[in-house]
């Protein structure tokens, strides 16, 4: 018996959310579109059921947070962020922390495939059937890559400044955080960026951390509030702060040929956030 039930929309109210999105997909792809100006002019209407222009004349500064261009992100200050990468995303990523606050992102049935849609515009790889939950945050969003069947649940941070990959069949669970980046132990302002990897059919537990430079090898476990700071070995199930195995999973034996092995894998070289960094 599957754990999962399929709960369909009827007929008519999926037509007008297909047609809604692929209004928002038609949009967000148009060249001559400024999306900055099309999701502050979305939202007005999404959330205050008004023209802009006639939101900023009663409610200038309302009007005024709608806009993507108004706003800052934490990314933008990071000197490893590509600003240029990031203007273009950040439109995006601002509808979609946006539309988190409203009744539909965040039921089920609205929220995950207009968030699937975004992240397919923003990530740099995107697979099939992702499934993202209301209140997932990202750094800059463009440095993700996921592939197929994988689920990010409620309240997970991925802070993917350095690069985070996710491999196939994935469960990041409820306020999940990842981090691409270190710092300094004496010297905080001395940043470090490492990529970190997810395997396939990895399973991140609730509140569960990554630090950066991590490889969870495939079919491995992190367990409930744990915190990885190494690597972890394929079938092996972690927990603990720091994370270590404990357990070794019971598919081991049968389960197909290993393609993300940490103790095999090449990582990506460090780079270095801030390369003039002077330590004074």
């Amino acid at each position: 018996m599957p754990w999962l039930t399929s709960q369909p929309l009827n007929p008519k109210a999926q037509n007008k959310l297909d047609k809604y999105i692929n209004n928002l997909a038609k949009n967000f792809d148009d060249p001559k579109i400024d999306n900055n100006e099309f999701v502050r002019n979305e939202l007005a209407k999404l959330i205050f059921a008004k023209n802009y222009f006639d939101l900023e004349k009663e409610l200038p500064m309302t009007a005024f947070s709608l806009d993507p261009q108004n706003i800052r992100f934490e990314a933008e200050y990071y000197i490893a962020t590509d600003q240029e990468k990031f203007a273009k995303v950040k439109p995006l990523l601002w509808f979609w922390k946006s539309l988190d606050q409203t009744p539909l992102g965040q039921s089920i049935s609205t929220g995950i495939p207009i968030r699937q849609m975004l992240a397919e515009r923003i990530f740099a790889k995107t697979g099939k059937n992702l499934k993202i939950f209301q209140n997932v945050e990202v750094s800059v969003g463009y440095n993700i890559s996921v592939a197929d069947d994988v689920a990010i649940h409620r309240d997970v941070f991925i802070d993917d400044i350095g690069g985070v990959k996710i491999g196939s069949k994935v469960s990041l669970s409820d306020y999940v955080s990842i981090f691409s980046h270190m710092h300094d132990l004496v010297n905080e302002t001395d940043v470090t960026l490492k990529e970190v990897v997810i395997g396939n059919k990895v399973r991140v537990g609730f509140s569960a951390t990554v630090l950066a430079g991590t490889v969870l090898s495939d079919n491995s476990m992190l367990g409930a509030m744990a915190v990885a700071t190494k690597d972890i070995d394929p079938h092996m199930v972690a927990v603990g702060i720091p994370a270590r195995a404990r357990a070794e999973k019971a598919n081991s034996a049968t389960y197909p040929s290993v393609s993300i092995d940490a103790r095999s894998y090449t990582k990506t070289p460090d780079i270095r956030a801030n390369p003039d960094y002077q330590d004074k």
